[in-house]
């Protein structure tokens, strides 16, 4: 048996062709996704600066006192105004009624 004839005996084996790439596939993914998913792992044990742990502690600030703060507010005179875009003077835009700025750029 020559290497030729060797070489085209492995091309047509259906095994080395299709399972051993499928085999090393999820092998590789496997290895993969574990690598990826220890980074949320790292990503928790990563410790904040305690200077700034420190001065959120002395604020006294948490997610209930703020709550607390805007709870009786009533927003039915809130009123939506949108921000200028980049080709719009800002200084014009805030407090105008959007109405009277379509008939004024139209």
């Amino acid at each position: 048996m020559s290497a030729h004839s060797l070489v085209r005996a492995l091309r047509k084996n259906k095994t080395l062709r299709y399972g051993v790439p499928m085999f090393l596939l999820i092998i590789g993914g496997s290895f993969g996704l574990r690598e990826f998913s220890q980074i949320r792992y790292d990503a928790v044990k990563i410790k904040v600066d305690p200077e700034l742990e420190k001065k959120l502690k002395m604020s006294n600030v948490s997610l209930e006192s703020e709550y607390e703060k805007i709870k009786d507010s009533t927003f039915e005179d809130w009123k939506n105004i949108r921000g200028p875009r980049p080709w719009e003077d800002p200084d014009l835009l805030q407090g105008r009624n959007p109405e009277i700025l379509k008939t004024k750029t139209a």
